[in-house]
């Protein structure tokens, strides 16, 4: 992203943000929803990874396909570490729900 202007212009509009409504907002105006349903499952997928849970599961779960979920696995062993850094922080501020939970 550091020689992408675009790309560095959309990180600071979400850095701008200042709580979940806002956000949500933001995403809803950017992405149509089967975009944001995609994303949200990919952030399941990342969740599901890190808490072991095997690919067969999180496909049935999911219904993500095994490749899209082999390229997610990927990129969250990978080296820019971002699902991790949003895993880790959410965990630690308790914003997501575990990946089981479907009451919320």
């Amino acid at each position: 992203m550091k020689n992408n202007i675009s790309a560095t212009n959309l990180a600071k509009a979400f850095i701008s943000l200042q709580n979940e409504q806002e956000v949500a907002a933001f995403l809803r105006d950017l992405l149509t929803l089967d975009e944001i349903n995609d994303f949200s499952r990919r952030l399941e997928v990342a969740q599901m990874l890190d808490e072991k849970i095997s690919y067969k599961k999180i496909e049935e779960q999911t219904k993500m396909s095994s490749t899209t979920i082999a390229r997610i696995a990927k990129f969250f062993r990978g080296n820019f570490g971002g699902y991790r850094l949003v895993l880790d922080r959410a965990h630690h501020d308790s914003h997501l729900v575990a990946s089981g939970d479907t009451t919320r």
